[in-house]
């Protein structure tokens, strides 16, 4: 960032620290009966491109976190799975802009949003302001693949994190070091399924017992409008050890 601004001040302070950066808009999200007001970038496509011409032959750096993925919707309607939040900890890894965080502090999790881009921090502390989540949700930078924040928690959540093959032995240690030491607490990670990640579940399964459920839905297509079916995969790991 040409200029910083402390995740800590007013809500209006930060939209307008966003606003001098992107051009936004709040959109409204609903998911099993609960609607959150989300804040995203107005015109990703047009945002790409002026990167990719601001970056001439240079390498640019795509807002991945700027987008809420298929698999972080599904991933938000799976949280009755979890069964109740109260009294419960939720880490949120890779969040962007906290969809699946904010819905799951919404049921009543204490939860802490991480992502290792400054912008995506920004736009979930904006989320969770103007959604009035404070008491029950933070945010902080984590780099998955290195970083420790001393706690554990019952539930930790990823979408769409397996997709650098080179991370998975960190995540993996990640999750190890961070997932309480309770037969009830869990890993859930989703994924689409046409991303491949049996290297992840080879390590994964040396330390946890892992299910896994295909989930489908249905993803409009731009070029004619028609619906298309797609499918993710949901893994649930619990750790074979609890101590």
């Amino acid at each position: 960032m040409s200029r910083t601004i402390s995740l800590d001040a007013p809500l209006d302070e930060l939209l307008d620290f966003a606003k001098s950066r992107y051009t936004v808009r709040f959109e409204p999200v609903a998911v099993a009966g609960e609607t959150l007001d989300i804040l995203q970038i107005d015109d990703l496509e047009a945002l790409i491109d002026r990167l990719v011409r601001e970056a001439g032959n240079g390498q640019i750096t795509l807002p991945y976190w700027a987008k809420i993925w298929p698999a972080a919707m599904l991933l938000s309607h799976f949280l009755p799975h979890l069964g109740p939040g109260e009294g419960r900890t939720l880490l949120e890894l890779g969040a962007g802009v906290g969809v699946c965080g904010l819905f799951a502090a919404r049921r009543g999790f204490d939860v802490l949003l991480t992502d290792i881009n400054p912008d995506a921090l920004l736009f979930s502390r904006i989320n969770i302001l103007q959604n009035g989540l404070s008491d029950r949700a933070r945010v902080a930078r984590a780099d998955f693949a290195a970083d420790r924040l001393g706690r554990r928690f019952d539930v930790i959540l990823g979408a769409e994190v397996l997709y650098i093959e080179d991370l998975y032995r960190g995540l993996c240690k990640f999750l190890l070091a961070h997932i309480a030491p309770d037969p009830a607490a869990e890993v859930v990670l989703i994924k689409d399924f046409t991303r491949r990640a049996g290297r992840f579940m080879t390590l994964a399964e040396k330390e946890f017992h892992i299910t896994e459920r295909v989930v489908g839905y249905k993803e409009t297509d731009p070029a004619d409008g028609k619906p298309e079916r797609k499918l993710c995969q949901v893994f649930r790991l619990r750790p074979r050890k609890h101590a």
